[in-house]
């Protein structure tokens, strides 16, 4: 059988940036740099025979020399191993990646000037052709697939391709889904979206993904993709998830805790099987940034936030293989431990919040939800045209932002009201 690893987006040069201060002597290690190490390792322990580079390899133009130097690294390591590489140019590297291919010989660069080329991988009475198109210029705004026909070559035929899909308006070399399916190839591994398409044997064309997460945005798992060739076609396709430093999003569900102290426990609980679920896989994260909600039914929400120091948030946990967790981002989403309908039956000041709130549920051609949104866009569109947010050039809400301003708003004085020990008769 053949072997192919599909590289999405490196940004060799970039640094992860909202690091806790226990972690930034690790910030090489944990950075792009260190994901495509990782890819470098993993390709040669499994014994693969290429690996394909799709485009956005170097962050910025002027970070030629740091990424010589990693990009130099990987390349020779694999080459060593036997394994050959190929790339395209993206928009980011438009002008510092055809200069490093040039430095570094044993890199091929497919589709040099804007121009299709095929490469032929054999090995193992096996065969696959890539075909690459660069991008040559900072702005496309023409599809490199248009008119375009390949003349098929042995083996299965995968196009490599940094693109924007579907969006026809784009300035980075814009494809239609449409224009892929036509061009007769037996897949694509597409670069450009950082958020990876869930690529399989029977729907090979896609977004191959960031090697990892650039921010907390993009959570979740992020690596190559493994591609095996066996009997003259794509017999498996892998996502090896091994990204060093890894982004996620935890809801923590207060539900039923009776003092605010009980939300400590549940973010470990919830802690430790996250920990439990990415130990099952091959690859530890080094490192795990939180972006936490504390969800639920609770009039503890806000004031359990308060339980957490600044310490503890910056390491929050240690993983059973090492991982260290971090939050980078703690919120209260909770909502009332009794329904709104309950609350607005009493007369006091949280049940006439409550009817307040239910208004919001009502149809939208409902003249008392009218009249509260009216008011509401009133109130919030004359604090737009303070003189002190002009720079913001702040407009004034739509009636579906006033709803859900309100709403969240609410939610947070109705809690703070509940938690009021007068308000729980």
């Amino acid at each position: 059988m053949m072997k192919l690893v599909a590289v999405g987006d490196i940004h060799l040069g970039r640094r992860p940036s909202r690091l806790p201060g226990e972690l930034r002597h690790r910030a090489r290690e944990l950075s792009p740099a260190g994901a495509w190490e990782r890819v470098v390792e993993a390709a040669v322990c499994d014994h693969v025979q290429a690996v394909a580079l799709a485009g956005d390899v170097v962050e910025r133009e002027n970070d030629f020399f740091e990424a010589y130097r990693e990009l130099h690294r990987g390349v020779s390591r694999l080459v060593e191993a036997g394994i050959q590489v190929f790339g395209v140019v993206g928009n980011h590297d438009v002008q510092v990646l055809p200069r490093l291919a040039n430095q570094i010989p044993d890199f091929r660069l497919l589709g040099r000037n804007g121009q299709w080329e095929f490469a032929r991988i054999e090995a193992d009475a096996e065969c696959l052709t890539l075909w690459g198109w660069s991008v040559s210029r900072p702005r496309v705004t023409e599809s490199p697939c248009a008119g375009m026909t390949f003349d098929r070559q042995p083996g299965p035929n995968l196009g490599i391709l940094h693109c924007d899909r579907d969006q026809s308006g784009s300035a980075y070399a814009p494809v239609s889904s449409q224009e892929l399916n036509a061009a007769g190839l037996d897949g694509w591994l597409l670069g450009h979206i950082h958020k990876p398409d869930a690529l399989s044997t029977s729907s090979l064309s896609g977004y191959l993904g960031s090697v990892s997460g650039m921010d907390p945005g993009e959570p979740g798992g992020h690596g190559p993709w493994l591609v095996t060739i066996e009997d003259g076609r794509v017999r498996e396709v892998e996502k090896w998830v091994l990204a060093p430093l890894r982004w996620e999003r935890l809801e923590v569900d207060l539900t039923g805790i009776a003092e605010p102290e009980e939300a400590r426990v549940r973010l470990l609980d919830a802690l430790r099987e996250l920990d439990a679920e990415l130990s099952a896989g091959t690859w530890l994260p080094e490192a795990v940034g939180l972006r936490v909600t504390l969800a639920g039914r609770s009039r503890f929400g806000e004031i359990a936030l308060a339980l957490f120091s600044q310490e503890d948030r910056e390491h929050i946990y240690t993983g059973d293989g090492g991982t260290y967790y971090f939050i980078e981002r703690l919120e209260a989403a909770t909502q009332a431990e009794i329904s709104l309908e309950d609350l607005a039956v009493r007369s006091d000041p949280p049940g006439l919040l409550a009817r307040q709130l239910l208004l919001l549920d009502r149809p939208s051609d409902d003249p008392d939800r009218q009249m509260l949104l009216a008011e509401a866009r009133r109130r919030l569109g004359t604090r737009s045209r303070d003189a002190r947010w002009n720079g913001l050039r702040l407009q004034a809400p739509d009636e579906e932002a006033a709803a859900e301003w309100l709403r969240c708003s609410g939610a947070l004085l109705l809690e703070k009201m509940l938690a009021q020990p007068e308000a729980t008769a």
